[in-house]
């Protein structure tokens, strides 16, 4: 059975933090699959719901982001037959723009301590993510308290067609495969140095 992980931190101060994104994602799926209440199981809670024609459970550690690993790990052993592949992982990223999403198949943990430690405890990187864009459109101090600041009611719009993008995307998984995720899903993130070579070839064609 597939287990799909929303990454985040319990208690009530995180629920609406940028780093919490994971477990918002999670509560939208359940919303979808007309589920109605998560059970404590393995420090996490858990729903079986179906989405696309599949039963899958849903998941939101409850050991804080650091630690993920420790509430997956006999998830997958009890559900998913002890293999990392059975798993979808979904978090926020701090790299990518607010409002996109990259799908990924398997990889490494790119700085984000709650797959690093699934990563970790599952001694495997072989199983897809989906992340979802965090990236302040102005300089911050420390990107740790970022992370764990408030969502502004401004930013609530856009947080919520990333959500519903994101949790498309999952569907898509479970119903066609990553590999069709990632083509429906991801887009190519400008680098400043691209922006800045169109930027001056429009200039000189307007002159």
């Amino acid at each position: 059975m597939k287990l799909i992980v929303g990454l985040g931190n319990p208690g009530r101060e995180y629920e609406k933090t940028w780093h919490n994104l994971g477990f918002m994602l999670i509560d939208r799926l359940m919303q979808r699959a007309g589920g109605r209440r998560y059970r404590q199981e393995a420090r996490a809670e858990v729903a079986q719901v179906e989405l696309r024609g599949q039963r899958v459970i849903v998941v939101k550690p409850m050991t804080f982001m650091n630690l993920s690993g420790e509430a997956v790990r006999p998830l997958v052993e009890k559900y998913g037959e002890a293999d990392a592949r059975n798993i979808i992982a979904a978090c926020d990223d701090i790299a990518l723009p607010f409002g996109m999403i990259r799908v990924r198949a398997r990889g490494s943990a790119g700085g984000q301590k709650g797959l690093k430690s699934i990563i970790e405890r599952l001694g495997s990187e072989d199983f897809p993510r989906v992340r979802m864009g965090i990236k302040p459109d102005h300089p911050v101090s420390d990107l740790g308290d970022f992370v764990l600041m408030p969502i502004r009611s401004r930013e609530r719009e856009q947080l919520e067609l990333m959500l519903d993008r994101a949790a498309d995307a999952i569907e898509l998984i479970l119903a066609e495969g990553v590999e069709r995720a990632m083509s429906a899903f991801n887009e190519r993130v400008k680098s400043e140095v691209g922006d800045q070579m169109s930027e001056s070839k429009k200039l000189k064609t307007e002159n």
